[in-house]
């Protein structure tokens, strides 16, 4: 890491710091943005429950109802739709999907299309829920055309990063949104850990902030070892001989966490409809029904939210993978994993290997995905501080990849100095 940041600041590598600036300017509009508010509206005092997780990734935009407070979701949400939609269920998409870089090109403007839509009907039921019956059409219309703009220009600003910058746009916006909310985390945390009083419960309280921070730093330690763990299946392709066997040796990696952060996503969207339509209703008993069981504070409602998680992480592992399709092209190709026969004893092998990975990849997320929840219950800390979350996993995977993007940019560098100097 050292190295890579001594060759950024030598004169060569000028333009790559230029492109570090305004990656972090860019950053800098949309952490502004988050602090101006809707006109004509408040903070949001109550409960988001499972909006927390919107609110986490805008930086505490949602809670403060600012013109970001919808963030990037809603593009999230509609490339998780598209995603699925091309895997075979509707062929239009399935053909664009196989038309390389047009295909792709196509299917992102069609999900911008599908994401600014999705923002605007999101923005509607959020004015609903805010100003409540009563609010007027206009009003309803005002606010969710102020939130789509927003989403809109966040969209916009995220091209701009990809583009002029350095790192995948959308991701830095929602790493950056869920950074800005951990300095006040951590003085929140200080200041209810650390009481003034006697000598005794002053050290007391420093030591137990401490620990806060070092059992948070641990936490990260260990997102980072799973987020980089994978198993190496071993292929050989007997018409490519490179050695003295005969046949030229690689290897499949699959991480444990291939799903990423998805199948939280999807548990919460999925667990924050009914309190949508809880709030839209306005009944009592639908929501008393959706506090008591639908809840992620409540043990019913924690349950369902690990369930979903498992189900999720299995049906998304297995989609993006598709065990059968490799085993095909494998077989195609004239490779074989060494000991399985190709063809369906591999496509087996395969699924067999992915279970496993999957069942240790959905324990990890229901444990970081848990921590907070857990950690708000046994302590009388407010809700805003928080050990673990899918906020983090998020952080330290887009952290991982820019970096890596970054030593690659240099690494290529490198190699066309030495070749342009032979």
């Amino acid at each position: 890491m050292f190295k890579t940041m001594k060759q950024l600041f030598t004169p060569t590598n000028k333009d790559l710091r230029v492109r570090i600036l305004f990656t972090l300017g860019v950053l800098t509009i949309f952490i502004l943005g988050i602090s101006i508010r809707v006109p004509g509206t408040d903070d949001l005092t109550n409960n988001l429950g499972f909006l927390e997780l919107i609110n986490a990734m805008g930086g505490g935009a949602l809670k403060n109802f600012s013109i970001f407070a919808l963030g990037v979701m809603p593009y999230i949400t509609a490339s998780i739709i598209m995603q699925l939609l091309q895997m075979d269920i509707v062929p239009y998409f399935s053909e664009l999907a196989k038309q390389g870089h047009v295909g792709r090109q196509k299917i992102n403007q069609i999900t911008r299309f599908v994401g600014i839509a999705f923002s605007f009907f999101e923005g509607y039921i959020l004015a609903f829920a805010i100003l409540g019956k009563t609010g007027n059409p206009l009003e309803y219309l005002y606010i969710s055309t102020v939130l789509t703009a927003g989403t809109a220009f966040l969209l916009w600003l995220g091209d701009q990063i990809t583009q002029k910058g350095i790192g995948n746009g959308i991701s830095l916006i929602i790493m950056a949104g869920i950074i800005a909310s951990l300095p006040q985390m951590f003085i929140t945390a200080f200041s209810d850990l650390v009481v003034i009083g006697t000598a005794q419960e002053t050290i007391f309280g420093i030591l137990k902030f401490v620990l806060f921070v070092a059992v948070y730093f641990l936490i990260i330690i260990g997102v980072i070892f799973v987020q980089e763990s994978e198993r190496r299946i071993p292929i050989q392709y007997a018409n490519k001989s490179t050695n003295a066997y005969g046949a030229s040796k690689s290897f499949m990696p699959i991480k444990i966490n291939s799903a990423g952060v998805i199948p939280v996503i999807f548990a919460s969207s999925l667990l924050s409809i009914p309190t949508l339509v809880a709030q839209l209703v306005n009944k009592e008993g639908v929501t008393l029904f959706v506090q008591k069981y639908l809840n992620y504070t409540t043990p019913v409602g924690f349950l369902i939210y690990v369930l979903l998680i498992f189900l999720f992480s299995y049906f998304y592992t297995f989609i993006q993978l598709k065990p059968d399709e490799f085993a095909k092209n494998l077989q195609e190709n004239g490779g074989y994993i060494p000991g399985i026969r190709p063809g369906e004893e591999t496509e087996k092998h395969l699924s067999r290997i992915l279970s496993r990975l999957t069942v240790l990849g959905s324990l990890f997320l229901v444990v970081l995905a848990g921590l907070p929840i857990i950690f708000t219950k046994v302590t009388s800390l407010p809700t805003t501080v928080s050990i673990g979350g899918t906020g983090l996993l998020i952080v330290v995977g887009v952290a991982l990849e820019t970096y890596k993007q970054l030593e690659g940019s240099l690494l290529a560098r490198n190699y066309k100095r030495g070749y342009s100097r032979r």
